[in-house]
């Protein structure tokens, strides 16, 4: 998970594709007040949503098919108003405590996230040790899957680097490995030094799978290569990915994942709570988050809220269970929404075990294909 940050001068929506889309909606629409088609469902257990699982990519690593990010925790640079206290403490133990109850187990973090130079963060990785330390104590059994994530600062140079942080991270973590361990974003440069070091990791026993975000086509292919050669698949690739921000669908990184047998983990799957319908022009998100989900951009936004809305009600959920399995849905998606608090982290369990039907999934896309969308880190372009 990483910034968004907005740009009056990137549009990825042309009006021949706004055209398309309003065509596309009439005839979807059609199709559902046939006689040939319901909204249907297809349910599994309560007992069993969490045992969804996906193996990421070539790798031998299985988590659950949705997971926890833990981009908000101990943060006070971009989430928590700018504060961190001992009541978003708990509020944050309560999340991961009640995903786990839940059967969701895998959590995202990343050295930068609750950075020390922010002042009274506290270090996330540090935060998701101590809730897996003092829950192994109450269940020695529980088995919890941790991903998290090299910083490609321009003075790191080296693949001894990328393991020197990773043993950074496990100290925070006070873990011997990690399951899943990413790099953030490309680097300046270096980036063949990087990848290097990831496979060091492996061949270190310090975590089982390795992966990249924020990385183009291009840079994914040759990433792909470089560790194919070593013989270490690569993993994930974790992007801004959702239905208002489907950027991976036109820049040929998901085509690229899916050639390549990489799974896609996708960051902001909920737009930072814009399409949960919590926002609304006259109650835009504050802090950082009001200058990216403007009043004006979420009245633009209100017919595909709208439309949310009325599909989860067909499928007795709500929409923010309907936004994520809509992601889901596309069989090799992980989305990684951040839950704050044990409410949300419920919620979010509520996005498995059904699927959205493809006539949804694909109205959802059309609608969609009109907004003017917000932009994503940068690095993405390099």
């Amino acid at each position: 998970m990483i910034l968004q940050v907005s740009s009056s001068t990137c549009c990825f929506v042309s009006g021949s594709m706004g055209q398309a889309a309003r065509y596309h909606q009439r005839v979807i629409r059609a199709a559902i007040a046939s006689d040939d088609y319901s909204a249907v469902a297809v349910n599994t257990k309560e007992e069993d949503k969490g045992k969804e699982k996906l193996k990421l990519g070539g790798s031998d690593l299985v988590v659950t098919r949705l997971g926890i990010g833990a981009w908000s925790w101990g943060d006070t640079t971009y989430w928590n108003n700018f504060e961190w206290d001992d009541r978003k403490l708990k509020a944050a133990k309560a999340a991961f405590d009640t995903s786990v109850d839940n059967g969701i187990t895998f959590f995202d973090t990343a050295e930068v996230y609750g950075s020390r130079f922010s002042f009274g963060a506290i270090n996330s990785e540090t935060l998701l040790g101590r809730f897996i330390e003092e829950r192994k104590q109450k269940d020695p059994e529980v088995e919890v899957a941790v991903a998290t994530k090299y910083a490609a600062l321009p003075w790191r140079l080296g693949r001894e680097s990328v393991v020197k942080a990773l043993k950074d991270s496990l100290s925070r973590l006070e873990l011997s490995s990690v399951e899943l361990y990413q790099l953030h974003w490309p680097g300046i440069w270096g980036n063949e030094g990087y990848i290097d070091g990831l496979g060091d990791a492996v061949e270190q026993g310090l975590v089982k799978a390795v992966g990249v975000s924020n990385y183009s086509e291009k840079r994914v292919r040759a990433a792909h290569k470089k560790l194919k050669e070593r013989g270490i698949p690569l993993a994930s690739n974790q992007v801004n990915y959702s239905l208002i921000y489907r950027r991976p669908e036109e820049n040929g990184v998901k085509a690229a994942c899916e050639e390549l047998g990489v799974t896609l983990i996708a960051y902001s799957p909920l737009a930072q709570g814009a399409l949960t319908g919590k926002y609304t022009p006259e109650n835009p998100p504050s802090g950082p988050r009001g200058r990216i989900y403007t009043p004006e951009f979420l009245t633009k936004l209100q017919p595909l809220v709208g439309r949310i809305k009325e599909i989860a009600q067909s499928y007795k959920k709500s929409p923010t269970q309907v936004v994520l399995n809509w992601l889901i849905a596309q069989d090799n998606v992980v989305p990684i929404p951040g839950a704050k608090n044990g409410e949300q982290a419920e919620e979010f369990v509520g996005a498995i075990g059904w699927r959205l039907s493809n006539e949804h999934v694909e109205e959802l896309r059309a609608l969609a294909l009109d907004l003017k969308p917000v932009t994503g880190f940068p690095v993405e372009n390099l």
